[in-house]
């Protein structure tokens, strides 16, 4: 055996307990925090750029001033907007469905 390999290996073990602890413990409130994240960022965006899908709410001059700040997320707004949707998407808002 090769001295390096004993070392190697036990990283290697620590790295997969330490996914497995992570996955454990917080990889769900993660997850949880990512789609609230993107769902804030949908909102937002519908709110302040929602005369680009016929749904004006602010005035045009404020968009306006935040568009510089928004166009790298435009396109992928869009296409959230436009995804074709399943009724299992939403089965984490109906009670009783865990």
């Amino acid at each position: 055996m090769k001295p390096g390999s004993i070392g190697n290996r036990l990283r290697q073990v620590a790295c997969a307990a330490r996914e497995v602890f992570y996955g454990m413990t917080t990889y769900e409130w993660a997850q949880s925090a990512r789609r609230e994240r993107a769902a804030i960022e949908s909102l937002f965006l519908l709110i302040s750029f929602g005369d680009l899908v016929g749904l004006p709410i602010l005035p045009p001059y404020y968009t306006l001033r935040l568009l510089p700040y928004i166009v790298p997320a435009i396109n992928r707004w869009r296409r959230s907007l436009l995804r074709e949707r399943d009724w299992t998407d939403l089965a984490e808002f109906i009670e009783g469905i865990d």
